[in-house]
């Protein structure tokens, strides 16, 4: 397995689940790390418990300035990974939308990882990479997840484009299937095991196992504007 020695890693949503996962990865690959959250306890916990070669930085990915500043203090750098989601917004029918309401999970998935993007570019190196988080809801739609939908697909249509725009700096996409987080284990086993009994790999899946689709993507140099599937096989049933 290759070495992240020497390399920087920033991630933005780090403090807890896949993003807290692809850290400690890292940091084990040999990479120093930077993680970022809008809430100074849990990003200052979270880097207490990554321990030597991690700092955390707080972050809001919904106002500008808080976004250049976060780059600023982190300096140069080699990988970025956005993981930052909403997760206060509520599946529902579009018939019960609170449009108003719903602005926060855009606001935070696609133009969060919009200002991070522009930020980034301008300390993150030449050969380095950005990637985002995206989730099968965008090709397996369910009743009720017309939001979710569309914002995952915007995730993999921001990748698509930042590719051409920023290259030779890599742009990529890991798409999510259900990963067992601290919010989706609060979910309880009975709701886990509906979502998940039909799936190749009837199981929720370990935010370890999601890490290294990650990390496969930093080292991973002949790669670009893609999309790598962490599912369970939920793209084939």
């Amino acid at each position: 397995m290759a070495r992240l020695d020497d390399a920087k890693v920033m991630v933005i949503g780090g403090a807890s689940g896949v993003g807290f996962a692809v850290a400690a990865a890292a940091l084990e690959a040999g990479a120093e790390v930077i993680v970022g959250s809008s809430q100074a306890p849990r990003i200052e916990s979270a880097a207490e418990k990554l321990g030597r070669g991690a700092r955390g930085l707080t972050v809001d990915v919904r106002d500008d300035a808080s976004v250049a500043a976060f780059f600023d203090a982190a300096g140069p750098f080699d990988h970025l990974v956005f993981t930052a989601g909403d997760w206060g917004q509520r599946f529902g029918s579009i018939r019960d939308l609170d449009v108003e309401a719903s602005k926060a999970r855009m606001e935070v998935r696609f133009w969060g990882a919009v200002r991070a993007a522009k930020h980034a570019t301008r300390q993150l190196a030449k050969h380095g990479s950005i990637t985002l988080t995206s989730g099968m809801l965008a090709h397996r739609p369910r009743p009720g997840t017309p939001l979710h939908t569309a914002s995952n697909h915007t995730t993999e249509g921001l990748t698509m484009g930042l590719a051409r725009d920023l290259a030779p700096i890599r742009v990529n996409a890991v798409c999510l299937g259900l990963i067992l987080s601290e919010v989706v284990q609060a979910m309880g086993e009975a709701t886990i095991k509906g979502f998940t009994a039909n799936l190749p790999l009837p199981r929720g899946g370990k935010v370890e196992e999601a890490a290294e689709a990650y990390l496969y993507l930093m080292r991973a140099t002949y790669v670009t504007g893609q999309v790598v599937r962490v599912d369970g096989g939920a793209s084939l049933v």
